[in-house]
């Protein structure tokens, strides 16, 4: 699929590209709304009524990924909630082979991921991740989310990397279509980043990544 010989970088999404995305779905889906019914003697039903248009109306901005504004927002503990739950943090399939692999390999390797930096501690403590990443950047760290130029322009300032010589991978179509407007030469698109739900059909434009072994020399 990939010629490594035209990849000096890999940038990699981390919640729905190497983590499974059921972790997520399920905490604001189902997990906060029943916490947050459970606070205000509401039934789920109705929580989920209420909370469903403000995550919409923030969702692909810096808040949306912030688990201080929510904290602050629902008036709950959204990092201790999120630790109760730490039990359904799972690697995609193949995701640890492929960044092994990728540390035997001249590439650096950094993960770009929105998620807010103590969301990432907490998957890092759980998968063992870490020393796998020649650096970690947050959206919350450059002040502007995955979703924007802003976001691209202030990497490109950290990390001296050639938008052309560069492969992205991430399950948001809105992040690979902002990445493919800087430039990004070597996009994949996640096919299924929740595994309990089936593979996604995707719009034409993008490559599609079923499985990470099939971005492994096959000899």
């Amino acid at each position: 699929m990939l010629n490594w010989a035209h990849i000096d970088s890999v940038l990699l999404d981390l919640d729905g590209t190497l983590l499974d995305l059921h972790y997520d779905n399920y905490f604001w889906n189902e997990f906060v709304p029943a916490r947050y019914a459970q606070n205000r003697s509401l039934s789920v039903t109705d929580a989920k009524t209420k909370l469903s248009p403000r995550m919409l109306e923030l969702q692909g901005t810096l808040d949306w990924y912030c688990v201080d504004f929510w904290s602050q927002e629902l008036n709950l503990d959204i990092l201790a909630l999120k630790t109760e739950l730490r039990h359904l943090i799972k690697l995609r399939p193949g995701a640890r082979s492929f960044l092994s692999y990728l540390q035997t390999q001249p590439q650096r390797v950094i993960l770009a991921t929105n998620a807010h930096l103590k969301s990432v501690a907490l998957k890092f403590q759980q998968t063992g991740l870490a020393p796998l990443f020649d650096r970690v950047i947050t959206s919350h760290e450059l002040g502007h989310p995955k979703e924007e130029q802003t976001f691209w322009e202030k990497l490109h300032l950290l990390e001296a990397f050639d938008p052309k010589r560069t492969l992205f991978i991430d399950d948001n179509l809105t992040v690979l279509e902002a990445a493919a407007c800087y430039g990004i030469g070597h996009l994949l698109a996640v096919s299924r980043p929740d595994l309990t739900q089936p593979i996604r059909t995707l719009p034409g434009g993008f490559t599609r990544l079923d499985h990470f072994d099939d971005l492994l020399p096959s000899d």
